[in-house]
């Protein structure tokens, strides 16, 4: 494993372990509060569809404040979620891992906002997790969970869906034994953070013989890897560091 992803999972341990979930002071934001309002889940799937009429890529836009080698403040994070909304997104991931990413459970419920379909995306090591706020989609890393399963269950009971994510045909074919709906292929290796469209090349198609939703994630920087992602068969396209300094980039790369 490498050492930055041991690094983070040894943060995400520490925070469930002393109580602190959602917060790196230890502080407790959590069990749903972070989203105001009456709760009414979003489809991604369906989200996906609207967008693909108008003749675009369907894009879920990250929220990634590493990139910015800072947190944000809330400001900032409604005006970046609302520029993706207004750019055509077909949702918004929100990275809400603070020590590492520097995101915030905050920033989900900021996100929601703009009335898409957000995607809680964090290292989700225990299932006291997933009720530190509501989101429409749960990011599940299969290789970082040996009760997979287990915690898919956990996700839809909640009235949340999970997105799994996969890197190997492996976890592809763990991943297809839950009642997941929606995957994501990493382009992404965790063990050695290295890049590579080609897996998702590779693993897609066994995915799509089985009728999952599929959702290219990691590598996509231009309009001509959205294209390749979407021509090896991805619904839609997780996108984040090429976004955030100009979140109207998004115009750019999601245009058919």
């Amino acid at each position: 494993m490498h050492p930055v992803i041991k690094g983070i999972l040894e943060a995400s341990r520490s925070r469930v372990t002393r109580g602190g979930l959602g917060d790196s002071d230890g502080g407790n934001q959590g069990d749903y509060e972070a989203v105001p309002g009456q709760w009414e889940s979003r489809d991604l799937i369906r989200s996906t569809a609207v967008v693909r009429s108008r003749g675009m890529v369907p894009v879920i836009a990250e929220i990634k404040p590493r990139v910015l080698g800072r947190a944000m403040i809330p400001e900032e994070v409604e005006r970046q979620a609302r520029s993706y909304a207004a750019n055509e997104a077909c949702a918004i991931s929100v990275l809400t891992e603070p020590t590492y990413f520097m995101g915030s459970l905050e920033n989900a419920g900021i996100a929601r906002l703009t009335g898409l379909p957000i995607l809680r995306k964090d290292f989700i090591v225990d299932k006291r997790q997933l009720r530190e706020t509501k989101a429409d989609l749960m990011l599940l890393i299969a290789f970082l969970l040996p009760d997979l399963e287990e915690m898919v269950e956990e996700v839809i009971s909640l009235g949340m869906e999970p997105l799994v994510e996969v890197h190997t045909e492996n976890e592809l074919d763990l991943a297809l034994k839950t009642d997941a709906k929606i995957m994501g292929i990493n382009n992404r290796n965790l063990q050695t953070l290295g890049v590579d469209l080609g897996t998702f090349e590779m693993l897609a198609p066994a995915a799509k013989e089985v009728g999952v939703f599929l959702v290219a994630e990691s590598g996509v920087h231009s309009r001509e890897d959205a294209l390749r992602m979407t021509r090896a068969g991805a619904d839609a396209l997780l996108v984040g560091t090429e976004l955030m300094e100009r979140p109207g980039r998004l115009a750019e790369i999601n245009r058919l």
